[in-house]
């Protein structure tokens, strides 16, 4: 089928499953559906950046979607005074004693040679450890003891909440060049293992530092960008308006703010796959992919692999923590116990295989599609179970295990997708040019 025509039907399939949703489930939860697959959409484009330009293979993207939600706490919620005054100076104090040893010992292995370096090394090291650590632990448990049940963390700036999505970027971006300049030199196995690695530290580190973020105990209550559904509901204008067009003013103000999320994430996405598809297009995008084809001609007509190679991992990992940024906005709450791989990578990049590695709009498709069939597969597979167990006996062990399987419908229909695409559209649904 000639692309043209196929690509605004597929797009026009998910549109259908959403506003089916909307018609059969009711619009709470197509909306709903929509806003995740919109952030969906938005990691996917940034994996796609790095494996579908450069051929990255990242498997920590659940590392940089959570920094993307650290970041959310870190600009919008209020800074907690009694902590600051308890014990912040020290914790500032302490990472920046931690800092200086790190750099000390870089200066130490550049200026001195020989035995005089080790030396000179390990000294600076240990005194710095100790130093740090005497420093930044008496500053965390002072932070920790002010009123734990409901703080006992720094908090943020008090920042408007949109101004977190971009330093969620950045967040990770920062964290992208730490990574790419230590990993990137990997081949492309132990790079995934590393990334998955540091991801796995970021997550522990989120979990139990609680001075940061409290930890698994979360952070609830963000600020948003919409208003709340109570504010709405004791808006008498809201209320009115609500009746006059048939609507529950509670069912209204659910609507309303979710349109609202929708709005935003969409304009998000689009000025996103905007510059994604310029850079594409660009002399820049030719360079990139001309590396992720052959890398050894490339570098042998004087291009800088290992510099682009960085370069296009900060930037699909500034996307992906813009995402979670967006993500934790919308949840209302950081919660890092839920940033797990299945979700956050094994998910995304079924996302952009199914949808068409290297196509930016292929990335997009695969996110809405897949998110729509994550969440809709399990009660539809329930549903499906109930009525093939509807002839058999309550007591029959059969009927008990269809209807436990339901629970691992996800799984087996993600497989089943993957392994469809692969054998019948091994570059994708919309494929790359």
């Amino acid at each position: 089928m000639n692309p043209a025509i196929k690509n605004p039907l597929l797009f026009a399939l998910v549109a259908v499953l959403i506003i089916g949703t909307g018609v059969m489930q009711g619009w709470n939860s197509a909306l709903l559906i929509l806003n995740m697959g919109l952030i969906s959409a938005i990691m996917a484009l940034g994996v796609n950046l790095q494996w579908g330009f450069a051929g990255l293979f990242n498997i920590g993207v659940m590392g940089f979607v959570a920094l993307g939600g650290l970041a959310t706490v870190l600009i919008s919620m209020p800074p907690v005074t009694e902590a600051w005054s308890a014990g912040g100076i020290q914790i500032i104090l302490g990472l920046i004693a931690g800092a200086a040893t790190i750099t000390a010992a870089v200066f130490a292995q550049r200026r001195f040679q020989g035995r005089k370096r080790t030396f000179i090394t390990l000294g600076v090291l240990i005194i710095g450890f100790f130093v740090y650590r005497a420093v930044f632990d008496a500053g965390v448990i002072a932070v920790e003891a002010v009123n734990p049940a409901v703080s006992g963390y720094l908090g943020g700036l008090g920042l408007p909440v949109l101004l977190a999505w971009p330093v969620g970027g950045l967040l990770a971006a920062g964290a992208a060049w730490i990574i790419g300049k230590t990993a990137l030199g990997l081949r492309s196995d132990y790079l995934a293992i590393a990334t998955l690695g540091i991801a796995e530290i970021i997550i522990a580190i989120m979990k139990n530092e609680d001075w940061l973020g409290r930890g698994v105990k979360n952070v609830i209550g963000l600020p948003r960008p919409v208003p709340y559904e109570i504010d709405l509901q004791q808006d008498p204008g809201f209320v009115e308006r609500a009746i006059s067009l048939g609507l529950d003013p509670v069912t209204a103000s659910t609507l309303y703010t979710k349109i609202g999320y929708a709005l935003l994430f969409t304009v998000v996405l689009l000025v996103l796959l905007w510059l994604a598809q310029k850079a594409l297009n660009s002399p820049w995008g030719r360079m990139m992919r001309a590396i992720r084809d052959n890398e050894v001609a490339a570098e042998a007509m004087g291009k800088d692999v290992t510099a682009r190679h960085l370069q296009i991992f900060i930037l699909g990992s500034a996307i992906c923590g813009i995402a979670g940024a967006m993500m934790t906005t919308l949840d209302g709450q950081l919660t890092p116990g839920t940033y797990q791989p299945l979700r956050f990578t094994f998910l995304v990049w079924v996302m952009v295989i199914v949808g068409g590695s290297g196509n930016n709009f292929g990335a997009v498709l695969g996110g809405m599609l897949i998110w729509f069939l994550w969440v809709q597969v399990e009660p539809l597979g329930l549903w499906l179970m109930n009525i093939l167990a509807s002839g058999l006996d309550e007591a029959s062990p059969l009927r008990g295990q269809l209807i436990e399987s339901a629970a691992h419908m996800r799984l087996l229909t993600m497989g089943v997708i993957l392994l469809l695409v692969l054998r019948f559209s091994p570059r994708g649904l919309i494929p790359e040019r």
